[in-house]
C-alpha cells in the first residue's frame, strides 16, 4: 500500500513511525513532514491547508490510505473531497468534524444528547458576555468557539481577568473569525483525562487512556500549550465507576452523531474530567491527541493498518485491540519563549545517543533537516518517549534520553507522570 501521511508535528511522526512497522505497507508520504518524518518516508512539501494540491497528489501517486493528523483539513472538508474523488481517507467529515470545529456546536449537542458537561452560555455579543460574567461565580472557563491551535480556552479567576480575556478575542480578534462567537461556562473541580476512540459510523473500539500535561512549567504552572507532556495508561480511569461512565460517553456520542446524520469515522478524542460527582466532558476532539499520541501507539500491539481500514470501511466490531502493558511516558522539550516567541533554526546535539537508551524513542515535532544536521523549527521540538515495567521506570527511560539532548535555550518539565505516582504512593 502507498499511505499519505499529513501533518508536520510528533503526533504525525508517531503515526508515520508506527504505519513503518505493518507489512502492508509500501511506501509513505508525509506533507509536508519535517526532519525526522523524512528519516522514514517521503516528505512532499505541501501545506495541510492545500486541499486541492493533496488531493492531486495522491491522484498522481495513486494513494490507497490518506491519515490526517491536524483538526484544519478536517474541519474545511478533507475527507468529504478525498472520498468524492474514491480515495480512503481516515478522518471525520466536515459535518461531524464540527464536535471539534465549533465549542458552541458541541455543547449544544451535549445537551441535546444528556451527556455530562459543564454548565455553559454561548455568546456572539461582548456585551451581553459581560452582563453575564457580572452575574457569575468564578473562576470561570472562556472559550473561542472555533479553532485557536489549543489556545483559545482561558480560565479566568475573577471578572477583571474575564473582561482582558473578552477584550482579547471578542474585541481585538486575537482568534480572528474562530474569536467571534464565545462559550463561557463552569469551571470544574478535578483530574483531566484523555480518553480516544477509533469509530467507523457504527461501532467503536476505545484506546489506552493517557493523561496530558499542558501547563509550560512543573506543577502545572506557567501558560497553557499544546501540551508539554503525557502518560499511558491514566490510573484515575480505573478507579470506581469513571472507566465505565467513559465508555458510555463515547458511546452516547457515537449514537447520537448518527442520529443527528453526521455519522462520525476517524478518532473521537473526549477530553474528561474526572470529579466528585462523576465523569464530565470537558471538550472533544476529532483526531489523535498531541503529545496522547506518542504514548498511545507505541503500546498498541495491533498492526495499525487494519485499525484503520477498519474505520474507512465500516468494520470496526471484527477488530480485537492488544496493548503492550508496560508503562510509556513522553516528555516534550520546546523551544526557549514557548508557547511566546521563540527562536528558530537551532542545531540540536545527542539525537544519536538519545536513540540507545533502552526501549526510547524520539518523535519530532518542530523541526526541519539541513544537510546532516537537525535544527529547530517550532515551539515544541521532540517528544521524548520510553516504555517501562511501570510508570517510574518509564519516567526514569525518557528523562535518561532526554538528558543526552541539547541546543541553545531547550526547556522541558521535570514532573510529567506526577499524578499517577502519587497514586502509586498513596496505594490508589
Amino acid at each position: 500500500m502507498k499511505i499519505m501521511v499529513i501533518g508536520s508535528g510528533g503526533r504525525e511522526h508517531t503515526i508515520v513511525w508506527k504505519l513503518k512497522q505493518s507489512l502492508k505497507v509500501e511506501q509513505i508520504f508525509c506533507a509536508p513532514g519535517n526532519g525526522g518524518i523524512a528519516q522514514l518516508a517521503t516528505c512532499v512539501d505541501i501545506k495541510v491547508e492545500d486541499i486541492n494540491g493533496l488531493l492531486n497528489f495522491a491522484q498522481k501517486e495513486k494513494i490507497d490510505l490518506t491519515v490526517v493528523g491536524p483538526e484544519t483539513p478536517l474541519v474545511a472538508g478533507i475527507v468529504d473531497a478525498f472520498e468524492k474523488k474514491g480515495f480512503k481517507i481516515f478522518g471525520p467529515s466536515k459535518s461531524a468534524a464540527q464536535l471539534e470545529g465549533s465549542k458552541i456546536f458541541a455543547k449544544m449537542f451535549m445537551a441535546e444528547e444528556d451527556i455530562p458537561t459543564a454548565i455553559f452560555a454561548t455568546f456572539d455579543q461582548i456585551k451581553d458576555a459581560k452582563i453575564y460574567l457580572k452575574k457569575n461565580k468564578f473562576p470561570v472557563v472562556l472559550k473561542a468557539d472555533g479553532l485557536a491551535a489549543g489556545k483559545g480556552v482561558v480560565i479566568c479567576q475573577n471578572e477583571q481577568e474575564a473582561f482582558a480575556a473578552l477584550d482579547q478575542i471578542m474585541g481585538e480578534k486575537i482568534f480572528k473569525d474562530a474569536g467571534s462567537k464565545v462559550v463561557i461556562e463552569e469551571f470544574l473541580q478535578g483530574e483531566e483525562v484523555s480518553v480516544l476512540a477509533i469509530c467507523d459510523g457504527d461501532h467503536f473500539v476505545m484506546l489506552e487512556s493517557s493523561q496530558d500535561h499542558k501547563r509550560a512549567f512543573d506543577q502545572d504552572q506557567g501558560p497553557n500549550t499544546g501540551g508539554m507532556g503525557a502518560y499511558s495508561p491514566a490510573p484515575v480511569l480505573k478507579e470506581g465507576s469513571n472507566e465505565k461512565e467513559a465508555y458510555a460517553i463515547i458511546e452516547q456520542t457515537i449514537k447520537g452523531m448518527k442520529k443527528s446524520g453526521r455519522p462520525f469515522k476517524g478518532v473521537l478524542y473526549a477530553g474528561l474530567m474526572i470529579t466528585a460527582k462523576g465523569v464530565k466532558v470537558l471538550e472533544y476532539n476529532v483526531r489523535f491527541g498531541d503529545p496522547e499520541t506518542q504514548v498511545i501507539l507505541p503500546r498498541l500491539k495491533n498492526d495499525f493498518v487494519d485499525l484503520m481500514l477498519a474505520s474507512c470501511e465500516g468494520h470496526l466490531d471484527q477488530i480485537k485491540l492488544e496493548w503492550d502493558p508496560r508503562s510509556a511516558v513522553c516528555v516534550v522539550m520546546a523551544a526557549k519563549g514557548y508557547p511566546g516567541d521563540y527562536a528558530k533554526g537551532l542545531k540540536i546535539s545527542g539525537l544519536d545517543q538519545a536513540a540507545l537508551v533502552n526501549d526510547a524513542m524520539v518523535f519530532h515535532a518542530g523541526t526541519v533537516k539541513k544537510g546532516d544536521d537537525i535544527l529547530t523549527a517550532g515551539g515544541r521540538v521532540l517528544g521524548v518517549t520510553a516504555l517501562g515495567d511501570g510508570i517510574k521506570k518509564a519516567i526514569d527511560s525518557a528523562y535518561e534520553a532526554v538528558q543526552m539532548i541539547q541546543w541553545d535555550g531547550c526547556f522541558y518539565r521535570r514532573d510529567i507522570g506526577y499524578r499517577a505516582l502519587e497514586r502509586l504512593k498513596n496505594g490508589m
